[in-house]
């Protein structure tokens, strides 16, 4: 398993929507051993006349793991926002670390993936999934490990937000395992080729894996035995 062995909970954050981190959750579905899990606690943008592919469909259709969704919202934004306006009430971030927690028996690899950014609100109380990653680290049994994967944009502006979000970890006391650039793009420019370079540096957090443009797209055995590449050779500061 990347990035650590043993049994584990993986948290994937982003430095912002978009930025790949469902695509992320699923390779490291992929390359995980044993009994692996695949958990979104709020789902948005799944109502309407063209709603989204919920995240968790997208992860067992590239990689046929076991998934499961906790709540899920129509519109497509902030899981606090959509509530509010739909009207309904969505349970506190402690539901939320209680049914990771219940699946930990059964399962050598949980992986989490948040909504949005590490910030972005999950339910009606300001709980957020940095509250839900130090719960976790708090609750876990001492047989399980956390770790919390950040998926970062290849392009201008990336140093900045990566270095937030890191930030933001380390203050309350949780140390990220590594960076995932989540969207490498085919023909990357001088931007794109020294963030690179300069993520590890200035965070001082391994790169663990750089994932291909349209990744998601691929047919689903093609995803998983791409996967393993895309981390092979990347722990790189």
């Amino acid at each position: 398993m990347t990035p650590g062995n043993g049994k584990r909970v993986v948290v994937v954050t982003g430095t912002d929507t978009g930025v790949g981190k469902t695509v992320t959750a699923a390779a490291l579905a992929a390359v995980a051993q044993g009994r692996v899990t695949v958990v979104k606690p709020v789902q948005t943008g799944i109502g309407g006349i063209d709603p989204d592919e919920p995240d968790t469909a997208a992860v067992h259709r590239l990689t046929g793991r076991d998934v499961h969704q906790l709540v899920g919202l129509a519109e497509p934004l902030a899981p606090d926002v959509a509530a509010r306006r739909q009207g309904v009430a969505i349970p506190p971030v402690a539901d939320h670390v209680a049914q990771v927690l219940a699946l930990m028996p059964d399962h050598d690899v949980v992986v989490v993936e948040g909504a949005g950014g590490l910030l972005v609100r999950l339910d009606a109380v300001g709980g957020t999934l940095l509250d839900l990653a130090v719960q976790l680290r708090d609750l876990l049994p001492a047989e399980a490990a956390l770790d919390v994967v950040v998926v970062a944009r290849p392009g201008l502006g990336t140093l900045n937000h990566t270095e937030l979000t890191v930030a933001a970890l380390r203050y309350r006391g949780i140390e990220p395992a590594g960076l995932v650039v989540g969207s490498w793009p085919a023909a990357p420019g001088l931007a794109e080729r020294c963030n690179l370079t300069d993520l590890p540096r200035v965070t001082d957090v391994p790169v663990l894996a750089v994932l291909p443009e349209g990744a998601g797209l691929l047919p689903p055995p093609e995803f998983v035995e791409a996967a393993p590449g895309w981390f092979a050779g990347q722990r790189t500061r």
